[in-house]
């Protein structure tokens, strides 16, 4: 393998330390998350619905509405509805 730039192996370097804290940052991120969803629990809420309710608002309305529609589909034709 050909020897690296000095100037190459401090920018490859400098890459791998911002993702490092990046990483360290969405670890730090996701125990809050996490925290946030235990004292939504302790408060009575269903953590189990609130991550839900998350995931439908990331949606796009019409994306929500069709995802809606196919499940009441398969719902009413499981005889579950």
């Amino acid at each position: 393998m050909e020897d690296v730039n000095p100037a190459t192996a401090g920018q490859l370097k400098a890459f791998i330390e911002r993702i490092e804290r990046l990483e360290e940052e969405k670890r730090q991120i996701a125990d809050d998350v996490k925290d946030v969803y235990a004292e939504a629990k302790a408060n009575g809420f269903d953590a189990k619905i609130l991550r839900k309710i998350v995931s439908l608002r990331r949606q796009d309305a019409d994306e929500r509405r069709e995802q809606e529609e196919i499940l009441e589909t398969y719902l009413r034709a499981l005889g579950m509805e």
